[in-house]
């Protein structure tokens, strides 16, 4: 017998099947008799009778169709819901995690207003908000606000304004480590099949020290082992050299190699005294237009390319960086980025 979608009908109706067929089977008809009479399965109408044996005729009454009147946020509570969401993490109101997901700002509108509301209800309020899923930007806790608008506002103009007196250049540096196994781009493929690429199983890697300034000006040194004094002060003395007859400053950050007592001492000596250093605020890599550079490196002449030996790795890597050198243009663009603008002038 062909079973009725009873799914299309009122609740009303619905409901009335429900009752008189759990009736029929309580005065004792079969349950295979009953659901070929109303024209329902077995299986429905087994779980019926469970219910009404559990919760009575209460369970078998019609539920409201279509989506929840009367649950929505008024205008007020959206305006403060979403101060929340921009001004706040989750795990600083007590809430799981420390991204905003749909079921995070579901719990959070419950616990301000008692008002329970499905993941999907709140994407299109979010959507309607002109809020969109985000990647967000990483900042240590450990920065200084403070000290990064006082870097802004105060230090960095007054070494700009000291170098244009002494028609001096300003250097920044930064050192990285690059591994033959860091990857960036993708390639095409199959969806659901994800493309594998032959490399080697054994890992290593090179560091590299660099400076550049917003005149596209850039010096460099690839080398291995660790990033100790003795490199930092081989380069501060090749960087010296280049510059035989102006003073320059080098920016960098807070590196133990770069405060250490054996730099200060070569700062202090006569050949020393051509560089003037200065340090950028805590934790603040962002600041430092020489990281832009380190991205390029490893987005252009390491993350495209498989490495099967180290000198392949450090050789690619000094052609690249030869190559920016004869292109000072592209260096000067590294301080168009947004977060270094400020040291383009």
């Amino acid at each position: 017998m062909e079973h009725k979608d009873t799914r299309s009908l009122s609740p009303t109706t619905q409901e009335e099947i429900r009752l008189r067929a759990v009736r029929a089977v309580m005065e004792g008809r079969k349950q295979v008799e009953v659901a070929e009479l109303f024209g329902i399965t077995r299986q429905a109408l087994g779980r019926w009778v469970k219910a009404y044996r559990e919760r009575g005729e209460e369970a078998l009454k019609g539920k409201p169709q279509g989506r929840p009147k009367g649950i929505a946020l008024k205008g007020w509570q959206a305006c403060k819901v979403i101060r929340k969401i921009i001004g706040n993490h989750p795990d600083q109101l007590r809430l799981p995690g420390c991204l905003w997901t749909r079921e995070s700002i579901g719990e959070l509108i419950e616990n301000m207003f008692d008002i329970k509301l499905s993941r999907w209800t709140v994407g299109r309020y979010l959507r309607r908000w002109g809020l969109s899923p985000q990647k967000p930007l990483r900042r240590a806790y450990e920065q200084d606000p403070e000290a990064v608008q006082r870097w802004l506002n105060e230090e960095y103009p007054a070494i700009r304004k000291q170098a244009k007196k002494e028609r001096t250049r300003i250097y920044w540096g930064d050192e990285m480590g690059i591994r033959s196994d860091h990857q960036a781009g993708r390639t095409w493929g199959y969806k659901g099949e994800t493309p594998v690429v032959n490399d080697t199983g054994r890992r290593f890697q090179c560091n590299m020290i660099s400076a550049i300034t917003n005149g596209g000006q850039l010096n460099f040194m690839v080398f291995t082992g660790r990033f100790t004094t003795e490199v930092f002060l081989n380069f501060l003395d090749r960087l010296a050299d280049q510059n035989k007859y102006k003073r320059i400053h080098l920016i960098v950050d807070q590196h133990p190699v770069h405060r250490s007592k054996r730099v200060r001492r070569f700062l202090a000596s006569r050949k020393g005294r051509k560089i003037q250093m200065h340090f950028l605020p805590g934790y603040s890599p962002k600041l430092n237009p020489d990281e832009v550079l380190n991205q390029d490196v490893k987005t252009n002449a390491v993350g495209k390319k498989s490495f099967h030996k180290l000198e392949a790795l450090m050789s690619t890597v000094r052609r690249f960086l030869h190559s920016r050198q004869k292109r000072p243009s592209v260096v000067a663009r590294y301080f168009h980025e947004k977060h270094v603008r400020y040291a383009a002038a």
